[in-house]
């Protein structure tokens, strides 16, 4: 199974059971910016105990891997949970959504975009992705981060709202790192 059949599995999946959710990370950059590899799909979901034997029986073993404790356990926590598809090595993280002021404010902000061809889905807009991809920078140093954000800049430059970008890295502790990003582009700081 390609990555691309089990996000739309798990899209088709999410919307029959009323589940609200959102396309985060590598995906979300590359509905936004250029495309590359990634190891696997992020996807922030308003997961409830009503929801989770519903949806672990919607990947049923052995052509899928969850624990329903795990995911019992996520809605408990703000956690996450896997889904793996253990033929293909594909797997979806998915994070239940945080009920912190950013959490709730990028949920309520997502939209619906086409995510691969002839296929829409809700997917975190471009300022709250390149939001997520600094906090992951910021975690594990790892430069695919950066080149995510800027290729999201240099594709969809209009698109983002850099003044929302600069509040929240404000708030959540990555304003050098947004200043980094913009001076690799050659922009000016925000004021």
């Amino acid at each position: 199974m390609e990555q691309a059949e089990l996000l739309g599995y798990l899209i088709d999946v999410l919307e029959n059971l009323g589940i609200p959710y959102m396309v985060v990370g590598s995906m979300a950059s590359m509905a936004y910016g250029e495309p590359r590899l990634t190891q696997d799909i992020d996807v922030v979901v308003d997961l409830h105990d009503r929801h989770v034997l519903r949806l672990c029986a919607a990947f049923p073993q052995p052509e899928y891997y969850v624990s329903p404790e795990a995911a019992a356990e996520a809605v408990q926590h703000e956690g996450q949970f896997n889904i793996i598809h253990p033929t293909s090595g594909n797997k979806v993280d998915l994070l239940v959504v945080k009920k912190d002021a950013y959490g709730q404010e990028q949920f309520a902000r997502r939209q619906r975009v086409e995510i691969m061809p002839d296929r829409e889905g809700a997917v975190a807009r471009p300022e709250d992705v390149i939001i997520g991809k600094m906090e992951y920078y910021r975690e594990g140093g790892s430069e695919k981060h950066l080149r995510d954000i800027t290729g999201i800049l240099k594709v969809s430059p209009d698109e983002v709202d850099r003044r929302y970008v600069a509040r929240w890295a404000d708030e959540l502790g990555l304003s050098e790192i947004w200043r980094a990003i913009l001076r690799r582009l050659g922009e000016p700081p925000p004021q």
